[in-house]
């Protein structure tokens, strides 16, 4: 993510239930599916339509946003389902009725304006940890009061929702394997914002591995799995750093191979994960690196995810020649997948969010035209 560090109601087992289909799977092939073929898209990442009502005004304008988005025909959003910081999280702890009577509402309305739901249950690498006492590092310790957690939310929020045609997918978290392995993680330890919640120093033992990541990853997809066969499950990872083997291997910053390169691509999302996620940002670094990324994907049998694509800043001939390059590039690789850096999010508003009226939305134009051209090609 783009950040600086910064329908009937069934009361009795709590949970939304709809008719209707039932999110994105995968095939034995590795082809993403919904309604009962080939799916493919672009969507939005809507970071704070969920995170908004956690608040003491408990913010529902997600409502227009929905609106806007089925308008265009832009058909899912990305989301954090949970807070950022500890702090955030304070209304799970204290009244958890009506923190899921918010995330019923946000639930409901995407259903009624058919919008799909990727719920990313853990975005922040830090906040689960600190809110249960812990470092960073017991992600890797399935015994730890982390996991416990871990796996309480996610049990709760998916046997909740998973009979809610509205939910496409189920994400684990925001890039964590960026922070695995730093050869200077000393310098880039999670912050420190007692009044937020975090503790007041951090350790070593707040610098992850990947090893350790990757436990979190598959101990979340198991808990998913226990309780939904089939959607599709994502990491929520950005493309490896370019160092990412050297770094686990060497704890050095030199460039890794091809063939080290999609080792890593995947085995940083382990099963029962039936996706790789990756971020296309950079015509650079991220772009070459799909054709190779999409490659792991036809031996893994895991279709990708572009979780995050945008370009920041104003409106020049610039901006939009290398918009239309990302979105010329997911269309030539044939990614399945991708959502825009980011709809309606007013803390990024100098240089990220995009809305309906302001200066970017010319780049909702854009998604929606990418849309019609998948649709007509897939017809």
């Amino acid at each position: 993510m783009r950040f600086t560090w910064a329908w009937a109601w069934v009361i009795g087992c709590g949970c939304l239930c709809a008719a209707g289909p039932r999110g994105l799977s995968v095939n034995d092939a590795g082809e993403l599916r919904r309604n009962g073929g080939p799916y493919t898209g672009v969507g939005v990442n809507y970071y704070d339509a969920f995170v908004r009502t956690l608040g003491p005004s408990d913010r529902t304008d997600y409502e227009a946003g929905f609106r806007e988005l089925t308008q265009r025909k832009i058909p899912f959003v990305r989301f954090s389902a949970g807070g950022y910081w500890p702090a955030d999280w304070r209304l799970y702890q204290t009244n958890r009725v009506e923190y899921f009577a918010r995330f019923d509402r946000l639930v409901h309305c995407a259903e009624r304006q058919g919008i799909g739901l990727i719920p990313s249950l853990f975005w922040q690498l830090s906040t689960i940890p600190d809110l249960v006492g812990e470092p960073c590092r017991r992600w890797g310790d399935t015994n730890s009061l982390t996991h416990a957690f871990l796996r309480t939310y996610t049990r709760e929020v998916v046997t909740r929702y998973a009979q809610s045609p509205a939910i496409w997918a189920w994400e684990f978290g925001n890039e964590y394997n960026l922070a695995a392995d730093l050869p200077n993680a000393a310098e880039h330890r999670p912050p420190v914002v007692p009044s937020l919640g975090t503790p007041d120093r951090r350790t070593k033992e707040d610098e992850v591995t990947h090893a350790q990541v990757r436990e979190a990853v598959r101990a979340f997809a198991q808990e998913v799995r226990r309780h939904d066969a089939d959607r599709l499950i994502l990491s929520g990872h950005a493309f490896p750093r370019n160092s990412a083997w050297h770094q686990m291997q060497r704890g050095s910053w030199e460039r890794d191979t091809p063939e080290q390169f999609a080792r890593v691509l995947a085995e940083d999302n382990p099963g029962p994960v039936n996706s790789l996620s990756v971020r296309a940002y950079d015509a650079a670094s991220d772009l070459p690196r799909l054709a190779a990324a999409m490659e792991v994907a036809r031996v893994a049998r895991k279709p990708i995810f572009v979780g995050e694509f945008g370009v920041p800043g104003a409106d020049t001939p610039a901006s939009r020649a290398q918009f239309a390059a990302i979105l010329q590039a997911l269309a030539t690789n044939r990614v399945p997948l991708a959502a825009l850096w980011v709809f309606d999010f007013d803390s990024q508003a100098a240089d990220w969010n995009v809305t309906a009226t302001n200066g970017r939305g010319w780049q909702l134009d854009a998604v929606q035209r990418a849309n019609e051209l998948r649709e007509k090609a897939g017809r």
